[in-house]
Order: C-alpha cells, then sequence, then structure tokens
C-alpha cells in the first residue's frame, strides 16, 4: 500500500499543541512508511477563518522541520488545498447522494428545529431530526427549492449498526438509531465539515486518517457517507486526548496551549518535537531524547496508547534544559 496521510487544520488562529502532536504522528508514520503527507486547509466555516492563520501555520511548521509533500505551497495533483476553492467538487458529489436517495433537502427553520429539541429534550429522547421533510412530495420539494433556504441532510439506514476498527481502539460499534441526519450542504452552499472532509480524503487517496480522540464519535457518520459512495475505508487511528496535570482536559486556563507561545519564550524546537513526540506515544524501551530523524525511525502506531497523555509542563522545562545545555 501507498501510505499517504495528512493534516487537515481549519483556519481560526494559533496551531494549537493537540494540533502539532497530530501533524507530527502523521508526518512521522508517513515517513516511516515511505508514504507522503497533505497539508489540508478545511475552511468552509469562513465566519472562523482568522486573517493569515495559515501564512503562520505554514511559518511554523517551516521553521521546526514537518515538511508537508503536498499542500497550498506545493501543489500536486490534487490541488488546491483549501476546501473554499473545492465547492465545484462537493455539488458533484452532493448530486450523486440526493440521486441515489442517500441524501435529501431540509427546508426546516430554525424555529421549528428548536422547538423539536425542546420536546425531545422533554421527553427524554435522543436529539436528532425527526426527517420532517424526507416526507415530502418531489413538487413540494421543488416548489421550495424556489423560495426557500435549505440544507442538505444525509439519510442514516433506520436500521443496523456501524462497526469498525480502529487501530488505537480496536472495535467499534454504533447502533443506527443513535446518529442524527447530519447536515452535509449548508444553507450558504458551503459543505460541512463532515462532508467536505470525506471527499477529500477519498479523492486525494488518504490511506490512514489519524486524528484526535475527540473525532471518534463522528467516525460513524463518515464511515456511512463512505457506504452511500460506494468507496473503500480508510484505516482509523485516533489519538488519546491532552490533559492537564489534574487530568482535566488539556486548555488555555492551566497554561500556554499554542506552539507559538512555547517558542516565543525560549523553549526549542527540538525540545517541542521531542516533548509533543512521547505524548500519548512510547518507545520500545524508557529511552527519553529523540531527534525527528530518530522519532521516525523508531514510530509505530502500535505502540499509541489508549489512555489520555499528561502535558507535563515541569517535563517540559526540563528537556528544554537538557537540550539548551548540548547547543553547540
Amino acid at each position: 500500500m501507498n501510505i499517504k496521510v495528512r493534516f487537515a487544520p481549519s483556519p481560526t488562529g494559533y496551531l494549537h499543541v493537540g494540533g502539532l502532536r497530530t501533524a507530527l504522528y502523521n508526518y512521522l508514520y508517513a515517513k516511516n512508511q515511505g508514504g507522503k503527507i497533505v497539508l489540508r486547509i478545511e475552511d468552509t466555516d469562513q465566519s472562523r477563518k482568522v486573517d493569515y492563520a495559515v501564512e503562520n501555520l505554514i511559518a511554523i511548521f517551516n521553521s521546526i522541520g514537518i515538511n508537508f509533500d503536498e499542500g497550498p505551497e506545493n501543489g500536486g495533483e490534487f490541488g488546491p488545498y483549501y476546501q473554499s476553492q473545492r465547492l465545484g467538487i462537493y455539488q458533484e458529489y452532493i448530486q450523486k447522494l440526493i440521486i441515489n436517495k442517500s441524501a435529501y433537502p431540509c427546508f426546516c427553520s430554525s424555529a421549528r428545529l428548536e422547538k423539536m429539541r425542546e420536546l425531545q429534550i422533554k421527553n427524554k429522547q435522543i436529539i436528532k431530526y425527526d426527517r420532517h421533510c424526507l416526507s415530502l412530495s418531489d413538487s413540494e420539494i421543488e416548489s421550495n427549492i424556489r423560495v426557500k433556504k435549505y440544507v442538505i441532510r444525509l439519510k442514516i439506514p433506520d436500521k443496523g449498526e456501524v462497526l469498525f476498527f480502529d487501530q488505537v481502539r480496536d472495535r467499534v460499534i454504533i447502533k443506527c438509531s443513535e446518529i442524527d441526519d447530519q447536515i452535509l450542504i449548508k444553507a450558504d452552499g458551503f459543505p460541512t465539515y463532515h462532508f467536505a472532509n470525506v471527499v477529500d480524503d477519498y479523492l486525494m487517496g488518504i490511506t490512514h486518517v489519524m486524528r484526535g480522540e475527540e473525532w471518534l464519535s463522528s467516525t460513524p457518520k463518515h464511515i456511512l457517507l463512505y457506504r452511500a459512495f460506494g468507496w473503500e475505508l480508510p484505516k482509523f487511528i485516533h489519538l488519546p486526548l491532552l490533559l492537564n496535570s489534574d487530568r482535566s482536559k488539556l486548555s488555555k486556563r492551566q497554561g500556554d496551549v499554542a506552539v507559538e507561545d512555547y517558542l516565543s519564550k525560549g523553549f526549542l524546537k527540538e525540545t517541542l518535537i521531542n516533548f509533543v513526540g512521547l505524548l500519548g506515544w512510547h518507545p520500545k524501551d524508557n529511552r527519553e531524547f529523540f531527534s525527528i530523524e530518530e522519532l521516525i525511525k523508531e514510530f509505530s502506531i502500535k505502540r499509541i496508547q489508549k489512555s489520555g497523555a499528561v502535558f507535563d509542563q515541569e517535563k517540559l522545562l526540563w528537556m528544554n534544559k537538557h537540550y539548551l545545555k548540548n547547543l553547540k
């Protein structure tokens, strides 16, 4: 297999240390396997876009030695690598789902959806769309499309379950009855993250999807999209959460979380690569210090841990002192 992975951030500001770890693990795996890594900018939510965030992101990766084989800077067979520049592709593929009855337009107002959710909460039901618009006739749909704003939803199978194997968490099963008819195309014509993500991963030939644990619950939705298109699934690898010292989810309330902040405070790039490389992955022995070349040689998905990884500020300082002492 020709291994191909990707790092797909949104241009919403600084590079989170969790994002650095995701990019690093993808990079290490690709280089260990003689594969390629893609940088793809997922900017379909234009309201959250921050000016110069992409330029800042690329500059940071260049400075710490993570180089992408394809992306906004260096092009490639599947460019452009900004999702906002690929809208025509998503429109083409949503039509395929509408034609095969895997997706349908929804004209419900926000007021109706809010009342629906309130009633479901009151009745202690699963919060999900009630499929009001799925029962519309072709003539009603045609009439509504001319005068109303609408979204496109995925039609989740009525019965059955989604079973998949995560290379860190093994067997995962979710019942279809627990999955919402997710929105694929928003009222502004832009795709949602979930739809664009799956279409791009397939078209770009991504073989392994390695991302944070917080995306595990979205994976059944993505798998159902792959099934609707009749596409082969990639391998899924979900990385453990990064935790504060009190084992709460890593947050800015308890310290810096931006890579830029650590670099500006004098932490060396070698320190950050080494420290972040050991957040959720362990080598064969108890060795603590690795260059990026040594991490590439040692890296294995089999040694990614399931449990959360503590971001130990004191260990980071200790490791940085080691690298500062050994500066030539």
